[in-house]
């Protein structure tokens, strides 16, 4: 009975054998979860900021407008390079430009800078080194790490993101509202030391003899390869439709301060909810690595992702809000272990750079753009009515996309293909 029950609770509690059979790889797990917690300050604190400049969901959203451009432009150009030189390398080189721009923000903020286009230019320098860094991080992974520990090693990925973003916009507010915007993003400086320390402790990674010199040629290489690629193609179609269509981070601030009347620590609950369902999900993930089907069920979190934010829009009563948007984080986190999971698996390492290039121009670009396409429609028809119409479209586009590509719901993870 007491190995029945231990079996049991294995097969249903978090899977962490990427971290205890990998040392490199924890390590860059620890230190990236420590330094996401400060990021998360960091995008709450400008978030907040530029609203207290300008009182405009609007103008929230145009933050999303300013860090699209550099992670389009860069971040497919960023993934050839990541897969041309020494991986390790690369992001060490890019983290030291990240840091640059956590030292400028902390400084306009101690300075009392007053104008949205200070930040706005920050947020675009910062977006374009992401766009840079990011690509060369998560192709590294592949190298540290067993194909049959890659689902969970996905799984502790998103973890580590979902952690910083539960804590980091609740630390966040509660930083500003005692020590203003600087101490917010001061602390974000201190904290991206640990990834670098994390990335200068890793091996070397240079690139693998058959792998393409970085440029034009190569990144279009790589979008031939998912032109030619049905099911990777599809882990993005249906991520841009819970993320350009249903993103609610940039209502918020207006959420916080008109519907629910509260302030700045609220904003910090309401962009922590997400995460914290995320985390919630995670800690029950042990099942995560035997679900074969995992096209069919990407498609099913997408749309309960798409039904959750919508339902947030059906009330003014905080709490139920709160257990709307951690049930989307549930539903993200699914969705994401299993999208990074079949890129990861399914293409070649001499393409994953770009391909994790043309993934964070999905993941965090579309976000961007969900910023600025919710704050546009909340300024139209008010945040309820934006988050409700958002769910909505989330959930006819993606049960859309997968009816136009029928394979990807057969998608067999002992038989990956792209």
């Amino acid at each position: 009975m007491q190995t029945t029950r231990q079996s049991f609770w294995r097969s249903v509690l978090t899977d962490i054998r990427p971290l205890q059979v990998s040392p490199p790889y924890r390590r860059l797990f620890v230190g990236t979860t420590v330094a996401q917690l400060g990021q998360q300050m960091t995008n709450v604190a400008v978030a907040i900021q530029v609203y207290a400049i300008t009182g405009s969901s609007f103008y929230v959203g145009l933050v999303g407008v300013f860090a699209l451009v550099p992670l389009v432009g860069l971040g497919l150009y960023g993934g050839a390079i990541a897969d041309a030189v020494d991986r390790r390398t690369l992001a060490l080189v890019a983290s030291v430009g990240l840091w640059a721009v956590s030292v400028a923000l902390a400084a306009q903020a101690f300075t009392g800078n007053g104008s949205v286009w200070v930040l706005y230019a920050c947020i675009a320098v910062q977006s374009g080194f992401y766009a840079v860094n990011n690509p060369a991080r998560s192709a590294m992974v592949p190298r540290l790490l067993d194909h049959e520990l890659m689902p969970a090693a996905s799984a502790l990925n998103m973890a580590s993101f979902n952690l910083g973003f539960t804590f980091g916009p609740m630390l966040g507010a509660l930083v500003i509202s005692w020590h203003g915007f600087g101490a917010a993003y001061s602390i974000d400086v201190i904290t991206f030391s640990a990834a670098y320390y994390a990335l200068v402790r890793l091996p070397r990674m240079p690139p693998l003899e058959d792998s393409p010199r970085a440029g034009l040629r190569s990144v279009v290489d790589g979008l031939g390869f998912l032109r030619r690629s049905p099911n990777l193609r599809m882990t993005f179609v249906v991520d841009l439709c819970a993320m350009v269509l249903a993103q609610p981070r940039a209502l918020f601030p207006a959420l916080a301060y008109k519907v629910y009347g509260g302030g700045a620590g609220l904003v910090g609950v309401l962009q922590a909810a997400p995460a914290a369902g995320a985390v919630a999900a995670f800690l029950f993930s042990g099942w995560v690595s035997k679900v074969r089907l995992q096209g069919l069920a990407i498609v099913v979190a997408v749309a309960v992702y798409g039904a959750a934010v919508g339902g947030v829009g059906l009330t003014n009563v905080l709490w139920i809000g709160v257990v709307f948007l951690a049930l989307s984080g549930m539903a993200d986190m699914v969705s994401a272990a299993y999208r990074s999971t079949m890129l990861q698996v399914a293409a070649p390492d001499q393409m994953r750079g770009r391909l994790q290039g043309v993934f964070i121009v999905v993941v965090a670009g579309g976000p961007r753009a969900g910023d600025f396409l919710a704050g546009s429609v909340a300024s139209g028809v008010g945040e309820r009515l934006a988050l409700l119409v958002g769910g909505l479209a989330c959930v006819v586009g993606v049960l859309s996309a997968s009816a136009l590509s029928r394979g990807f719901l057969e998608y067999d993870a002992r038989h990956p293909t792209p």
